[in-house]
């Protein structure tokens, strides 16, 4: 026990050194903070330029709830519980394994070192997108997730930062559903994987966006606005009883496993879910609410 505990605090200090450093004393290309605002701040300058619903205020419906949203999720959450808990429960996982005389590295599907950089990274992107893609339709299939999920799509005006409100427990099942698959596959460093991030951060945040855009021929392979905006509609097609169109980064999941659904063009469709009346509208009434329901 005093050895997790110990994996805890450095877990702590270590990811607060680290977060310090990364605001105040900025010097590589990889930086999360600064490469967060900038992404936020192209795409939010995007939907000015080019709205797609022209009546929506710069400033939507909640757009400093979402703000407020985007930087603790993406950053005080890991203080405060994604980085120890990860750690603590990959050191664990393995002292597990090594009460039979196994290690994590003895399932590795391949070694990182064994292929070029580039590919590797492909791999572990389409490994990653793939996995969360199932994870997200368990966060709709199943109604304690689906509770936490409510977060995400109490979003009633469409806008970049909306991509990160979520509950703080998503993330918490996103990557313990994503631990061992990326495990078995490679180990690869902060950097090697930052330009998958932003790729990432950057799909994300234009789907969320105000833009009526589908990239063409690219709409079968990249999640995009005008296909997102229908995951998030109120009124779900009578045909599925969860969701359509769930994909985060890669809409060609969907397309594989026809859940996609584009009936139309969706931009002034209602968005939220039924009885989203109800609802909480601040952050804390928010990450408290799921905690109510399961009473």
């Amino acid at each position: 026990m005093e050895k997790y505990l110990d994996i805890l605090k450095k877990s702590y200090s270590g990811y607060w050194n680290y977060l310090k450093h990364e605001i105040f004393f900025p010097n590589n290309w990889d930086n999360y903070f600064y490469g967060l605002i900038a992404i936020s701040l192209i795409v939010w300058l995007l939907e000015i330029i080019f709205p797609w619903r022209k009546n929506q205020s710069f400033f939507r419906k909640d757009f400093w709830l979402d703000t407020f949203y985007m930087f603790f999720n993406f950053f005080l959450l890991n203080l405060i519980v994604l980085i120890a808990l990860s750690n603590t429960v990959a050191e664990f996982f393995n002292d597990i394994l090594k009460t039979v005389g196994l290690s994590l590295s003895s399932f590795k599907v391949f070694n990182a070192d064994d292929l070029p950089k580039w590919l590797g990274l492909i791999i572990f992107f389409l490994v990653s997108d793939f996995v969360q893609w199932n994870t997200h339709r368990l966060l709709h299939r199943v109604p304690f997730l689906w509770n936490f999920h409510k977060v995400h799509h109490s979003v009633k005006e469409m806008g970049f930062a909306a991509h990160l409100r979520y509950h703080w427990m998503e993330p918490v099942v996103y990557k313990s559903l994503l631990y061992i698959p990326l495990a078995l596959i490679a180990n690869y460093k902060a950097q090697d994987v930052a330009i998958v991030y932003f790729f990432s951060i950057a799909i994300g945040h234009f789907n969320h966006a105000n833009l009526g855009w589908d990239y063409g021929f690219l709409k079968y392979v990249f999640n995009n606005p005008k296909m997102h905006i229908w995951h998030h509609a109120k009124q779900l097609p009578q045909h599925v009883s969860y969701g359509v169109n769930f994909g985060l980064t890669l809409s060609i999941w969907d397309y594989l496993f026809r859940s996609d659904y584009i009936p139309h063009n969706g931009r002034d469709i209602e968005l939220g879910f039924e009885g989203d009346e109800n609802f909480p509208k601040g952050f804390l009434n928010q990450e408290l609410y799921p905690l109510s329901k399961s009473k």
